[in-house]
């Protein structure tokens, strides 16, 4: 008799986790089989380290097969789901298309960035929920200051030094925190030659900075960020994004080069494929993460709307911690499904937040306990290096070389502005000539809760970036006009080499197609 078939879309942290604690529940029991685009877990939460050249890119990607054992594993993004056929369909990363067969479903594809209906963001925004994003900002701010320290116009090298990050949840904060450090550091090398300083503004609609923690921890982020020089502005946001920069809702005009949008994530539209009822894009599950209806279809993550015990008539926020639990009691109830341990339902309880401000700051509290200064940075590094499944010693040769030697800020190249729109399915996989571009997604969220919505942290930290280039600066733009031309060539950021991503067939191209 052949072994039940388990299959998990999305090794993001409630995937991880599901497929790791059945790898050891079912072994020899089930076949269990993960489908994700990388080979790698990425641990968001350290993302903007990497971003700012504190973190080599590899410390934050943990294989999948080397801590994975008994668990096979699928390169692929999922177009559709079949629920009467129990297959789902997916495209690998050459293109070619496939299909996998289950008995057991878990589907933990988490979120991808969240747009709003403002002119200019979608041409003009990149992510910061995968390491092609955080390795393009880094390459990008380090251009900007290298550039505005060789140049000749004031204005010029104002535009290329302000930084604009747009959402003050979790991942703004510590990038806004983060960017700060470094493009500071960097002048120190090379000071531009009018005596300014790199600005970042930090923006939200927002009454305070964390509106989602505890007000203690806003006033404590909120202070370091205004004496590290970070230009803090509640309740303004974007109104529109151009190639010279961004108009303020308070109708001031900024110019930049760099906007980072982080107004928050929203559900992977892959689960509205399945024709099951959502809530807020979010697939409806009962409390044992089971879809009605299809006891063999399990949900966790970003993707579900899992209710909140504690909170009749809610559902859980769509935060790492939460998907990181989801996954356990998820893989316990798969197990029990098929006749391994007792299912259980999900409850969780509130272990604090943290967040990374740079340097020995942070905003902690652990246990709903508030801590002060470095203490409160000691035990946001602490609480990383335990909940990484992977690459603890490697994190913290990082951290201590950060601290007794210069960063090293260099541009690679080795990802193109074109490479990384902010309006994708697929914020892990950077778009390369002659692989399929991710499948489309909507052009912007609309409607009063996606305009009032604040960052948060998804399946992993939630966020986003963009970039801001003179029309005259790119390739395909013109000088005269501000006009650029069509082609995802003419989106890359100023002072890259003009480089077209050659012919890229289109995802509508696969027999299946849905949204992730």
């Amino acid at each position: 008799m052949s072994r039940p078939r388990i299959v998990i879309v999305g090794a993001g942290f409630a995937g991880y986790r599901t497929a790791r604690i059945l790898s050891r529940l079912m072994r020899h029991k089930a076949d269990v089989t993960l489908l994700n685009p990388t080979d790698y877990f990425l641990y968001l939460p350290l993302l903007p380290q990497v971003a700012a050249g504190i973190l080599e890119p590899r410390r934050v990607s943990v294989s999948l097969s080397a801590t994975l054992p008994h668990v096979r594993l699928v390169l692929g993004e999922a177009d559709s789901v079949d629920l009467d056929g129990q297959r789902v369909h997916y495209t690998d990363p050459e293109g070619g298309g496939g299909t996998l067969a289950y008995d057991r479903l878990v589907l933990a594809v988490g979120s991808v960035n969240k747009l709003l209906p403002i002119p200019g963001v979608a041409e003009y925004a990149h992510g910061f929920r995968g390491l092609p994003e955080a390795l393009y900002l880094r390459d990008h701010v380090t251009r900007q200051v290298e550039l505005a320290a060789a140049a000749d116009d004031p204005k010029s090298c104002a535009a290329r030094c302000t930084f604009v990050v747009v959402g003050a949840g979790y991942t703004g904060t510590e990038v806004a925190a983060h960017g700060q450090m470094y493009t500071d550091a960097q002048v120190r090398r090379h000071p531009l030659r009018q005596g300014m300083r790199p600005r970042w503004m930090l923006l939200d609609i927002a009454p305070r900075v964390l509106p989602e923690m505890d007000e203690r921890l806003s006033r404590t982020a909120d202070r370091v960020l205004r004496q590290r020089g970070v230009d803090v502005r509640m309740g303004t946001s974007v109104k529109e994004a151009t190639p010279g920069g961004v108009l303020l809702t308070d109708g001031e005009f900024v110019d930049t080069r760099t906007l980072v949008w982080c107004v928050g994530v929203r559900p992977d539209p892959l689960v509205e494929s399945t024709g099951q009822p959502l809530e807020r894009g979010r697939l409806l599950v009962d409390p044992h993460l089971q879809v009605p209806g299809r006891p063999e279809v399990f949900a966790c993550g970003d993707a579900a709307a899992v209710p909140d015990l504690d909170n009749p008539g809610s559902y859980t926020p769509m935060t790492a911690q939460h998907a990181w639990r989801h996954g356990k009691v998820a893989a316990q109830n798969v197990a029990a499904s098929l006749g391994v341990g007792e299912r259980r339902a999900y409850r969780h309880r509130d272990l604090g937040f943290v967040v990374d401000l740079g340097g020995m700051k942070a905003a902690a509290n652990p246990l709903g306990v508030p801590l002060p200064g470095p203490l409160a940075g000691a035990v946001t590094r602490g609480y990383h290096l335990a909940a990484m499944p992977g690459n603890r010693v490697r994190v913290a040769a990082d951290w201590l070389l950060d601290a007794v030697l210069p960063r090293q800020a260099v541009q690679l190249g080795l990802v193109r502005s074109w490479s990384v729109p902010l309006d994708t399915s697929s914020p892990e996989l950077a778009r390369v000539p002659g692989r399929p571009d991710p499948r489309p997604t909507a052009a912007a969220d609309s409607g009063p809760s996606a305009a009032t919505e604040t960052g948060t942290t998804g399946q992993g930290t939630p966020a986003a970036q963009q970039t801001t280039e003179r029309a005259g600066n790119q390739p395909g733009g013109d000088p005269a006009t501000g006009r650029v031309s069509s082609g995802s060539a003419a989106r890359q950021a100023g002072g890259e080499a003009a480089e077209s991503p050659g012919p890229v067939k289109r995802r509508s191209d696969s027999p299946a197609e849905g949204d992730s």
